[in-house]
């Protein structure tokens, strides 16, 4: 026990003060994020713009590139979604109603996956240009290899990002990508020494069921106010 929990301390010794309290800050208004959109509240938007933010700096400069990008996605989706609530609120304006996705909107998510993980090992194909200052005389040291890492990075991240394109559109679907991607997430972020990170994952692991108990009975009372 005390092994593991050195393990998880260990990367902690060497991040500055200001990264650990931005890491803390990022977190914290993640779960807030997570906690307005299972309230179907349009403050998710502002609230994961500054987690989202914060995480691009802390994950680039950490190398976790496909987290970046994700986060990058994150920052422009966030925008979209904001959008697209304020055109659909209630009469509260805080509000809006959500539905079911459509085959379509799955056949579009699975393009999404695929482009997002070819996207992702791109990225990662050019890792020793991005470490270097995006020095391209490091260009000759790029190569078609991969670790495990890397294919479960590009694939959480595909997984994500179909979840916040679900999020925007107020599919109640969101929640089945935004749980998987978090139960992958947990390990990951501790394996990769973001452990501040990996318990953000816990605390949305748990919203994203009660966000997805309480979407569904939002479209059940909805459909009883209609019939």
């Amino acid at each position: 026990m005390n092994d593991f929990i050195d393990y998880i301390l260990a990367p902690y010794k060497t991040y500055s003060t200001l990264n650990i309290l931005l890491e803390t800050i990022a977190t914290f208004f993640g779960i807030i994020s997570v906690y307005y959109t299972y309230k179907r509240n349009i403050w998710v938007y502002p609230t994961t713009i500054i987690s989202t933010f914060i995480f691009i700096y802390l994950f680039f400069n950490w190398g976790l590139y496909g987290e970046t990008i994700i986060n990058v996605y994150y920052t422009s989706m966030a925008i979209y979604g904001w959008i697209l609530w304020q055109k659909n609120l209630e009469a509260d304006h805080k509000h809006v109603d959500v539905s079911w996705a459509t085959k379509k909107e799955y056949l579009y998510a699975t393009l999404l996956f695929a482009l997002s993980f070819i996207f992702i090992l791109t990225i990662y194909y050019f890792r020793p240009v991005i470490q270097n200052g995006f020095d391209f005389s490091f260009i000759n040291q790029c190569k078609l290899h991969y670790s495990k890492i890397d294919f479960v990075d590009a694939s959480t991240t595909a997984i994500f990002l179909i979840g916040m394109w679900m999020m925007a559109r107020r599919k109640i679907d969101n929640w089945y990508f935004w749980i998987i991607g978090d139960l992958i997430m947990i390990p990951l972020m501790i394996y990769k020494g973001a452990v501040i990170t990996s318990v953000q994952y816990i605390v949305l692991l748990i919203l994203s069921f009660i966000g997805l108990i309480d979407w569904i009975k939002s479209v059940k009372n909805s459909q009883k106010i209609v019939s």
